[in-house]
C-alpha cells in the first residue's frame, strides 16, 4: 500500500511537467531574427504588412519552445523561427501527407543550412485527424494564412486539421492564427472562393477541437481592405493576380486586412 501511495502522491508532478509554463515572449530574441541579415530584401519588404515582431510576441514565442508551422509554403515566417529556435529549440515544419508537400518542405529546411540547425519535418493527415508530431510535445503551433485553404479543401480537411492541431500541443500550449478577414456581415460563400474567412468560422474550429480563444489582436489589420476585390485576396500583393491592371491601386492599398487569433489548449 505504500507504494501505491507514493505513486499516487507523484501523479499531479508528473501532469505538471508535460504542461506549457506561461512565460513571456522573448522580444529582443524575436526582433534579432527578424533583423537577420540572411533575410531577402523582398522578404524584409514585407514586414510592413505581417508585422513579425509584434505577432510572435503576441503568441508567446521563445527560442527555447518547440514550435510547430503548419504549411510554411515559401519559408516565409521559417527564415524567422527556425534560426531563431536553432540554439535551444526546436522548429517543425508541417505539411499535409503527400510526396509534393513533404518534398518541397524538406527542400526548404535543407535550404537553410546551418541556420536552420535542428529543424525538421513532420506531416499531417486530416482525415484521421493525426501526424506524425508526437501527442502532447509543441509549445506553439502556428498557421499564417492557410485556414481558408483548409476550409476551400472541403471535406472537414479544416476540423481534422484543428484536431491535430490540439493533439500535438501540450496543455496550456498555444495555437496561433493569422488568416485573410472576411467580415461578419459577408457572404459566407466568399469562404469557399474569396481567400478571406470569418473570424467566428475559425472560431468555431477551433472551439469543436476543444481549444479556449485567449486573446485576439488587429496587429494585421488593414483598414484599406475592402474584401470585395475581382479575384479575391489574390488580387491584392504579394500575388496581384490581374498583372498590371489597377495595379498601383492595389500596391497603395497592401496586403490584406488579417485576423490574428491566440488559441489556448486547456491544462
Amino acid at each position: 500500500m505504500r507504494v501505491r501511495t507514493l505513486a499516487l502522491g507523484l501523479l499531479p508532478v508528473l501532469a505538471l511537467s508535460t504542461a506549457v509554463v506561461a512565460r513571456p515572449a522573448d522580444e529582443p530574441a524575436i526582433k534579432a531574427a527578424v533583423a537577420d541579415q540572411h533575410r531577402t530584401a523582398a522578404d524584409q519588404h514585407r514586414d510592413q504588412y505581417r508585422h513579425p515582431v509584434e505577432t510572435l510576441t503576441f503568441f508567446g514565442v521563445r527560442p527555447d519552445q518547440t514550435v510547430v508551422e503548419f504549411q510554411p509554403g515559401g519559408g516565409w515566417y521559417t527564415a524567422i523561427l527556425a534560426p531563431l529556435l536553432s540554439g535551444h529549440g526546436h522548429y517543425i515544419g508541417l505539411t499535409m501527407h503527400n510526396e509534393k508537400a513533404q518534398d518541397s518542405l524538406a527542400k526548404l529546411i535543407a535550404a537553410g543550412g546551418d541556420r536552420y540547425g535542428g529543424a525538421t519535418t513532420a506531416t499531417l493527415d486530416p482525415a484521421s485527424a493525426t501526424s506524425t508530431v508526437p501527442d502532447n510535445s509543441a509549445d506553439v503551433v502556428l498557421t499564417f494564412r492557410n485556414v481558408h485553404n483548409l476550409i476551400m479543401a472541403g471535406n472537414d480537411t479544416a476540423g481534422g486539421s484543428f484536431k491535430a492541431f490540439y493533439r500535438m500541443l501540450k496543455p496550456g500550449g498555444v495555437l496561433g492564427v493569422v488568416d485573410h478577414h472576411l467580415p461578419e456581415t459577408g457572404d459566407s460563400t466568399a469562404e469557399q472562393k474569396s481567400g478571406y474567412v470569418k473570424r467566428s468560422t475559425i472560431v468555431s474550429l477551433a472551439r469543436a477541437a476543444g481549444f479556449r480563444l485567449a486573446d485576439e489582436s488587429n496587429i494585421n489589420a488593414n483598414p484599406n481592405d475592402t474584401h470585395d476585390w475581382p479575384e479575391g485576396v489574390w488580387t491584392l500583393p504579394p500575388v496581384l493576380q490581374l498583372g498590371d491592371k489597377d495595379r498601383a491601386r492595389y500596391l497603395a492599398i497592401g496586403e490584406s486586412d488579417r485576423l490574428t487569433l491566440k488559441f489556448v489548449k486547456p491544462d
